[in-house]
């Protein structure tokens, strides 16, 4: 069982009083301030990490159980006793006596009666357009899937080793895992050890890599010698994946406006031993740089930016820091990102257009648009895909995962062909 003292108790509270401001990713704030307090220690780092997310995962539930006044700090107290099992008994010397009277007073009132969206532990908006796509009952599974912290995986690096070899020496270390039930190059532990100092991870054998995220790599498909673009790359997670199925021949092309995301896939790319990566940072999806590949390539991802909603198992403050306006400017975003990539398809080319949102106007609405307004381009069932690559994994003609049903974050993917 989690302990707890006061001095961490009060760093939980101050980072998460910053967290709440939802002024940036709560796992940068986190991270900045460890940076900044060098003294804590592994196990109190995820002391404190876990009590912050364990508030934002269930902050609704948590402001009906506090009632009025529902304060950063006595949301902390209500995260450590309604949901990591912390008794009263356990904080004695970690908090006032005052709050020890108000939990006391909490725990003996009547359990509120919550919302639907209060059972979801989502905002308003984001319940009800999840109950009208899914229907409330399916909805709030969906939810408590999303709420739920998220298990790691890993990716194995066909360069440099074989999923079976890999499970054999991460067990031989203790550590418990098993393959993952779709992606061949999936590992899933059963535990979250850190492994950046693990000879495997060292020497690029494995990366951190959810294994929803490893399948949008193998509906992509790139073969060797190929031309091949991850138009949206980011820090690189998916880039390198292509460039371990193409067998680092080929060119592969790795684009993002943000050249910071970009800087980091470089020692990336350098442990994974890919030598056909070429980064390039772009002002826009019509950036000029882009031109001179109009028509010649045989692969494009879409990785769009998007809200992210099907990764809350990780970042659940997400939930929070997105709205209906964030939402709507993210559509026209999408729309004309993948319009763009399109232009850079050869005849016969594939165009894989992704999100990890679970948002209906994110994904099927986008595809249609384009679908709708590009005759050149049809739809490659992805089912058949993944087959043909030796998956088995049920999805029809478009990718749809969710941890509900499969374990991963909430994905959306589809495969188009020009043919014109």
């Amino acid at each position: 069982m989690m302990q707890i003292n006061k001095n961490r108790l009060d760093e939980a509270t101050e980072v998460l009083a910053e967290v709440l401001r939802f002024e940036a990713p709560s796992d940068a704030v986190l991270s900045d301030f460890f940076r900044h307090n060098k003294s804590l220690g592994h196990r109190d780092r995820g002391v404190i990490a876990e009590t912050v997310y364990a508030v934002l995962r269930n902050r609704r539930r948590l402001e009906a159980w506090c009632g009025e006044r529902a304060t950063g700090r006595r949301l902390l107290l209500a995260a450590l006793i309604k949901v990591q099992g912390i008794s009263s008994r356990q904080l004695e010397g970690a908090i006032s006596a005052t709050e020890q009277r108000w939990l006391a007073e909490r725990q003996a009132a009547v359990a509120p009666t919550l919302s639907f969206a209060e059972q979801a532990d989502l905002p308003d908006w984001l319940a009800e357009r999840l109950a009208q796509v899914h229907g409330e009952a399916q909805a709030l599974r969906l939810a408590q899937a999303l709420n739920a912290p998220a298990p790691l995986d890993l990716r194995v690096n066909p360069l440099k080793a074989k999923r079976e070899e890999v499970i054999e020496r991460l067990r031989a270390d203790g550590m418990a895992c098993e393959p993952g039930a779709y992606s061949p190059l999936a590992i899933r532990l059963a535990e979250k050890p850190s492994l950046t100092k693990h000879p495997l991870f060292v020497d690029g054998s494995i990366e951190v890599q959810d294994e929803g995220s490893q399948l949008l790599g193998f509906l992509v498909g790139p073969k060797r010698g190929e031309m091949v673009a991850d138009f949206c790359a980011g820090a690189g997670g998916k880039t390198l994946l292509l460039g371990g199925l193409m067998r680092s021949t080929g060119r592969l092309y790795a684009f993002d406006t943000a050249e910071r995301r970009l800087a980091r896939l470089k020692p990336r790319v350098a442990r994974s031993g890919l030598s056909n990566v070429h980064t390039s940072a772009i002002a826009h999806e019509n950036d000029a740089r882009l031109k001179r590949l109009a028509g010649k390539l045989d692969r494009v991802l879409v990785d769009a930016p998007c809200s992210g909603l099907g990764t809350l198992r990780r970042n659940p403050d997400l939930k929070w820091r997105q709205s209906p306006k964030s939402v709507e400017e993210l559509t026209g975003k999408q729309g004309a990102i993948l319009a763009a990539a399109a232009r850079l398809l050869k005849k016969g080319g594939r165009l894989v257009y992704a999100t990890c949102s679970i948002l209906p106007e994110e994904n099927d609405a986008i595809v249609d648009a384009f679908l709708a307004a590009h005759p050149d381009f049809k739809l490659l069932p992805a089912q058949e895909i993944f087959a043909g690559q030796g998956i088995e994994l049920a999805c029809g003609e478009r990718l749809r995962l969710d941890p509900m049903t499969h374990g991963t974050d909430g994905f959306f993917a589809v495969a188009l062909e020009r043919n014109g």
